[in-house]
């Protein structure tokens, strides 16, 4: 493998923290941080945890480190960039895995391209959580190549999209968004209403009975966690997903109105009633909710 990768993250949250755990498990030795909450107990719990040092500026950062994962929130991709690319140059690789639009992407890429640093776009395509480090990504961009034979020894998941301009993978994770999410948003909205009436049963099986191959209500328990968990993030990433879509000239009708449901849980609070995992039915969300309503 010749010698061994020392990365970086940009941004500390769950995403890069539940990364950096897997690499550590897989044998990177050398890993560090930057996280502008740098002083949350939390952050500097997850960099204990993932055995990971946190450094105090972009700079002590692009110094350290030369592949560097950016692993901001959505709406802080862009400017993740700009502020840490005066820090880079010729050795650095900057990995970006946000979930952001192909046109985002692109002025990323812009921007990293200034110091003569390499750009890879990486698609995150399924959570994190359940997969760590091994959670598949498509990549993106002339480095994509070289990036993977550095990762994939350590047991990353990636595959690159061959000849494809960077955009490309962000647009298959936001095509994919569309019915991943949609379905999230409209399993919840149908539970809520049919656990009124009790009919969620019956719903279940006429659904079963139109798409046999789905176990509607193992699925409608998944989703509601989901949504439950991840719910404000996921708005995030729709609203980029109808923003992309105004921009190609298609109007989001259901890309806003799946950003509007699930922004709906986060705006509940629903999360703060239920642990790390979150709900393990939708029967536990829609109680929750009731009581809230009950009270309100």
């Amino acid at each position: 493998m010749g010698n061994p990768p020392v990365i970086g993250f940009i941004g500390f949250g769950e995403a890069g923290s539940t990364i950096a755990r897997g690499l550590r498990s897989a044998g990177v030795e050398r890993l560090f941080a930057f996280d502008i909450k740098l002083g949350d107990p939390l952050v500097r719990g997850r960099a204990r945890e993932a055995q990971t040092t946190l450094v105090d500026s972009s700079s002590e950062l692009a110094e350290a480190a030369t592949i560097l994962f950016s692993t901001v929130t959505s709406s802080s991709a862009l400017d993740a960039a700009r502020q840490t690319v005066d820090y880079h140059d010729p050795r650095h690789t900057y990995a970006d895995l946000n979930s952001v639009s192909p046109a985002v992407k692109q002025d990323i890429e812009s921007e990293i391209a200034a110091s003569g640093a390499s750009f890879v776009e990486a698609a995150v395509m399924a959570p994190v959580g359940p997969y760590g480090h091994q959670v598949p990504m498509l990549l993106g961009g002339p480095s994509a190549k070289v990036f993977m034979e550095t990762m994939a020894p350590f047991g990353m998941k990636l595959q690159v999209l061959d000849g494809a301009k960077v955009g490309s993978a962000a647009a298959v994770k936001m095509c994919r968004s569309i019915v991943v999410k949609g379905i999230e948003a409209l399993l919840f909205e149908c539970v809520m209403a049919a656990t009124k009436f009790d009919a969620d049963d019956l719903v279940f099986a006429s659904l079963k009975e139109t798409w046999p191959g789905v176990d509607w209500k193992k699925l409608a328990d998944y989703t509601s966690g989901r949504i439950v968990v991840h719910g404000e993030r996921r708005a995030r990433e729709m609203e980029e997903v109808a923003e992309t879509l105004k921009a190609i000239g298609i109007d989001p009708i259901m890309a806003e109105a799946t950003a509007r449901r699930q922004d709906w849980s986060a705006q509940m609070d629903l999360r703060s009633h239920f642990g790390p995992e979150g709900p393990k039915t939708y029967q536990d969300v829609v109680d929750v909710i009731d009581k809230i309503q009950r009270t309100t």
